[in-house]
């Protein structure tokens, strides 16, 4: 019975290993655009979260602001569906996740109950699942090798 289930788990583990990175880029590639395509359009529900965010930027107005940011996360989510662009999108994704920490300074009145940073509310916890969008991001970039080194790295 033991080796069943070991030869079981074997094969499990060889579909999760072949089945996660492209799971991962089609994940961000769909949740990217899904969500970035809603702020232009005006449907956004972090629409007022965001405005109040760079509500205190130098130029543009908090509505140009969620047309860009929007367009911003479509390019990233177009970007992850293919391999070769994985790398870009990857650091689209990290410049766009400064932004979308901010809230947690500036906002910290919206973000965290009483100002508790224990007491996340649920705009607190939108923002702070975020980072297994950054570790899936990591693990992604983990697994990215340059063509004339792929050879060695594999």
């Amino acid at each position: 019975m033991k080796e069943i289930i070991n030869k079981l788990d074997s094969r499990f583990i060889k579909i999760m290993k072949r089945a996660s990175i492209p799971s991962i880029r089609l994940s961000f590639g769909v949740i990217f655009i899904w969500f970035g395509i809603l702020k232009p359009l005006g449907l956004s529900s972090a629409e007022g979260l965001l405005k109040a965010t760079v509500i205190w930027l130098p130029f543009g107005s908090p509505e140009m602001w969620l047309i860009v940011i929007g367009l911003w996360e479509v390019v990233i989510g177009v970007f992850f569906f293919f391999k070769r662009t994985t790398r870009i999108a990857i650091v689209l994704l990290f410049l766009q996740m400064v932004g979308t920490f901010m809230p947690l300074i500036v906002l910290s009145e919206v973000t965290f109950q009483s100002n508790n940073i224990l007491l996340p509310t649920l705009e607190g916890q939108y923002i702070i699942k975020n980072l297994m969008i950054i570790s899936a991001a990591l693990v992604l970039g983990g697994e990215i090798t340059r063509s004339n080194n792929k050879n060695t790295n594999e």
